[in-house]
């Protein structure tokens, strides 16, 4: 965490975002960050409107007069607040409810993350699309300004969208071909020509294996894969056991000094164990790497957002 931020008190479990440190954010050109965060849920600003995330009717009261308390004392009222439930399964999750503000507005809006535009679905039931933990990891992809990136588990290719933006000629794929119409439509959002970028709807071990054996190599990597899934032939994937298949498959076509970034939601995989695997990885394929953990942003409290690690090949 920036040493210069400090943690707003907590709201009883909750640790809020202080309206300065939301207005640095805001200055960088990022307008959907956390707001607050804690074991029962999180709040989510999301451009003008907020999302309230909870997993008991308790942690949603609480989190609903936090989100009072804070917008009075910022001077800022959002113009639509929104309740979702968070099940234990995320198969069973359901669209947000609107709490309050206008119920004729569409569920579609868009947001700026320094400055690159993202659009998203607020009625989308598994995530409005745009993974709010992993500005950082954007950030530095953007910064390495690669030629080639394979965005794997592309999802709606924000990641394929700050590459581009770098210079770079792009890879997204994902089982999901409305996602990847979501991804084109970021692209759009950013005026970015597709003429050198490809959207893959496929399977992403099938296609690493066909990449490798056209001789492909890229110069980074994006690993970000789901904890469980199923492929299209119904294939199960569990992401602590398969983890070394992909990275193994993912070096296959990594080019000399590729940079690949590890990312999991997993709790059994953390960025310490993220590093144990990828260096076992990398010593059967006679690999060497440096290890670069950049953490969390501000917004996301310790033991919030996604498990990362940049594995720089030598």
């Amino acid at each position: 965490m920036n040493p210069s931020f400090r943690p707003a008190p907590a709201i009883s479990s909750l640790i809020w975002m202080t309206p300065a440190q939301c207005q640095v954010i805001e200055a960088a050109g990022t307008t959907a960050y956390r707001l607050a965060s804690g074991p029962g849920g999180w709040v989510e600003r999301l451009g003008d409107d907020v999302i309230i995330s909870y997993k008991q009717d308790t942690a949603r009261d609480e989190m609903a007069a936090g989100l009072a308390s804070w917008c009075a004392k910022a001077g800022w009222q959002p113009v639509r607040v929104f309740h979702r439930h968070m099940p234990i399964k995320n198969a069973d999750r359901i669209s947000p409810v609107l709490h309050s503000g206008d119920a004729t507005l569409p569920l579609t809006t868009v947001v700026t993350e320094a400055g690159i535009r993202y659009g998203l679905d607020i009625g989308a039931s598994y995530s409005h699309g745009l993974f709010l933990d992993q500005r950082l990891n954007r950030a530095k992809l953007h910064s390495l300004k690669p030629k080639r990136v394979l965005n794997t588990f592309a999802y709606t290719c924000s990641f394929s969208v700050v590459a581009a933006l770098a210079g770079a000629e792009t890879v997204s794929v994902d089982l999901s071909r409305k996602s990847l119409d979501r991804g084109r439509e970021n692209f759009k959002l950013n005026r970015i020509d597709e003429s050198r970028h490809s959207f893959i709807a496929d399977d992403t071990m099938e296609l690493l294996a066909q990449q490798a054996a056209r001789g492909e190599r890229f110069d980074a990597i994006v690993l970000d894969p789901p904890t469980f899934s199923r492929s299209k032939t119904g294939r199960r994937w569990q992401v602590e056991d398969h983890f070394e298949d992909l990275l193994d498959a993912a070096l296959a076509v990594a080019a000399p000094k590729c940079s690949i970034l590890l990312s999991t939601n997993c709790t059994k995989l953390d960025p310490t164990a993220l590093e144990r695997r990828a260096r076992w990885c990398a010593k059967g394929k006679r690999r060497s790497a440096d290890y670069v953990k950049l953490g969390t942003p501000v917004d996301f409290p310790p033991g919030h957002g996604s498990s990362t690690l940049w594995m720089m090949l030598r």
